[in-house]
């Protein structure tokens, strides 16, 4: 059986098929907790330069979306969250000017579950 790190709500995946047809190819970058307040930013891909301090979650496939959509976290910052399973989700409200849902008077935002036993395994962390 595959396991998947990341995941997408229904709302946000509507929203991001909206967000692709604007701005093309999306991806997401975890935030470190700054400014944001540690939340999922997305950008069209390619705009945030990943590198050797990020880690590659997976990508979300999204229904009328034609590529995934890569979400990457700070390698640091994966130490505290990998033990969780991380589904993006959309929320009312503004978040920050950085991430493209921003004007739509909408916030992504994360919500996490511990990883099952499953999992854990799966993905070599026990």
């Amino acid at each position: 059986m595959g396991f998947e790190r990341v995941a997408v709500s229904a709302e946000a995946a509507q929203l991001l098929r909206s967000l692709r047809d604007t701005h093309g190819p999306l991806m997401f970058h975890q935030s470190g907790g700054c400014c944001d307040g540690s939340a999922p930013m997305c950008y069209p891909a390619g705009e945030f330069r990943t590198g050797g301090s990020d880690v590659h979650l997976g990508d979300l496939e999204v229904d009328g979306v034609p590529e995934p959509i890569g979400v990457w976290m700070s390698a640091a910052q994966h130490e505290y969250w990998k033990h969780t399973h991380l589904t993006i989700d959309v929320v009312a409200g503004r978040g920050s000017g950085f991430s493209l849902e921003a004007p739509e008077g909408v916030r992504f935002l994360i919500r996490s579950r511990l990883l099952t036993d499953g999992e854990l395994e799966a993905f070599g962390l026990v």
